[in-house]
């Protein structure tokens, strides 16, 4: 079996070794050569159990050169749109719950609380689309994540764009 080494030195050179021998790459050697991920904050004003009504449409910088701004506001806005389709929903049932909230020894909490559930989901779904649809490709994946605030002990979710690790090929065809 043929196996070229990583090493710069050995890039020429072509190796034989036995199966038992042979090299595997792991997760943790290619984390090692992407870089951090790219972490969207909500901007809105109003959060219902951490999820904000908007993120920001922004371009980060750090994204330059592996997704084109249109398509990344384009994102952005699609999950902007499912926000502010959902969350004033979410934001009734919350008011209508807490007036209601002694009454029913906090049971009508429980709407809003499977609601802003489905909410996620929603938009979970979205950018997985996203993902398959171009990201993907692009070595990019997005995904919803939860977070502890900076500023607080409150938790909050963000969008985390990742940065896919590119495998090295070690075998020849």
């Amino acid at each position: 079996m043929s196996v070229l080494l990583p090493n710069m030195a050995d890039f020429d050179t072509i190796y034989e070794l036995d199966e038992e021998d042979e090299r595997i790459v792991s997760e943790e050697h290619l984390a090692r050569y992407c870089p951090e991920p790219v972490i969207m904050r909500g901007a809105g004003h109003i959060t219902v159990f951490g999820l904000s009504n908007k993120f920001d449409t922004e371009f980060p910088s750090v994204l330059t050169g592996k997704v084109a701004p249109e398509e990344f506001k384009t994102s952005i806005s699609r999950v902007n749109a499912c926000l502010k389709k959902n969350l004033p929903v979410n934001v009734k049932w919350l008011l209508c719950g807490c007036l209601c909230c002694c009454c029913t020894v906090g049971c009508s909490l429980w709407p809003v609380i499977c609601l802003n559930k489905r909410t996620r989901r929603s938009i979970q779904k979205l950018l997985e689309w996203e993902n398959n649809r171009l990201y993907h490709k692009l070595g990019l994946h997005w995904k919803l994540s939860k977070r502890k605030c900076e500023s607080s002990n409150m938790m909050e979710y963000v969008i985390l764009i990742e940065f896919l690790p590119k495998y090295p090929i070690f075998r020849p065809d």
